[in-house]
């Protein structure tokens, strides 16, 4: 069996920086036609400069395949209208992160007192720029997302003219959230769809699977497979992949983040045909974002074939998601 998929997208991805860019960069400019490029780099990307800086950097290390890098700006609650306005042909969209709450959060937002974000969020909705949220409090690691819930809804009332993006959402409050506010939306991981905290620490500890936000229960992974599943209108794939070197992860204060860019549109195959939802894939890793982003992209066609493949157990020192295991599906090299 063979599938063809029409310029794929991941609409939430981490390329670092340096040599860490030089070998992942590569592995999604081959199998996606373009990326949401997250901005919490060291440091975060907060200024014109840097977002083009930045985007050439990608550009040079994917520079023999067709990849659009979409370049995001680390959220400030001061940026002004007319900053954004100079800014917004260079970006696509702005990220939110709770300060400390991730990866290289530290500067974000600490307050979600609504008043203080009010310059750059009504900004944002006159200038018609999306707004993606890493939506974790600092409570409980099992809750965080869901206590995160009554922000989210907050500032989608607030704001209605705001497109705001639920990244990476893990429970079944959020998927039933989705549909409460017409600016609501939503990505999911590939990671999210497969496993549970059991996987990441059921037996022994399995740090390669250790991510922010967690990984959930059973019934939040349903809730998740079933609006992916049926390429619901409101979600799409972002991977979240995100690499760390091996003694990064395999070391006491483990770096969160799963590596999955390499095999994200394989194992997808896999999962959708397993469901008998093949003829979903296309909606749910492209057409939705270019709905929801206003996007035109026919710039790739990828073909993946049902047939064996075993994962390298790494990329230079980066432990893939499935590292080692054999999958049934494979993209086709052009």
């Amino acid at each position: 069996m063979q599938l063809t998929l029409n310029s794929p997208l991941d609409m939430h991805l981490h390329l670092r920086q340096g040599d860490m860019l030089k070998t992942v960069a590569p592995l999604s400019s081959k199998s996606f036609a373009g990326a949401l490029i997250m901005p919490n780099t060291l440091p975060p990307i907060t200024t014109k400069e840097q977002v083009i800086t930045y985007k050439e950097e990608i550009l040079n290390a994917t520079k023999d395949d067709k990849f659009k890098p979409f370049m995001t700006l680390f959220f400030k609650n001061n940026y002004s209208y007319e900053f954004l306005k100079d800014i917004k042909d260079e970006i696509l969209s702005i990220k939110l992160y709770p300060d400390g709450a991730t990866t290289n959060s530290d500067g974000g937002v600490a307050s979600f007192d609504i008043e203080s974000l009010r310059e750059t969020l009504e900004a944002m909705s006159e200038l018609e720029i999306p707004l993606n949220i890493h939506g974790e409090t600092t409570g409980f690691v099992m809750d965080r997302e869901k206590e995160f819930i009554p922000i989210y809804e907050q500032l989608a009332t607030v704001f209605p003219k705001l497109k705001i993006i639920m990244e990476h959402i893990t429970t079944k409050d959020a998927v039933e959230a989705l549909d409460k506010h017409p600016n609501l939306y939503a990505t999911i991981t590939l990671h999210h769809l497969f496993i549970t905290l059991d996987d990441v620490a059921g037996g022994m500890l399995k740090p390669h699977l250790f991510c922010k936000p967690i990984a959930k229960r059973p019934q939040d992974r349903e809730a998740l497979l079933n609006i992916a599943l049926n390429a619901h209108p409101k979600v799409m794939f972002g991977s979240d992949s995100a690499p760390h070197p091996k003694e990064k992860k395999e070391a006491p204060g483990c770096a969160a983040g799963v590596f999955t860019a390499p095999i994200a549109l394989p194992l997808l195959a896999h999962l959708f045909e397993k469901y008998n939802k093949l003829e979903n894939l296309q909606k749910f890793v492209s057409d939705n974002a270019q709905n929801i982003y206003n996007l035109n992209i026919k710039n790739k066609k990828i073909l993946l074939e049902q047939k064996e493949f075993k994962v390298p157990n790494s990329y230079n020192s980066i432990v893939p998601f499935m590292g080692g295991e054999k999958i049934n599906w494979r993209i086709i090299d052009a």
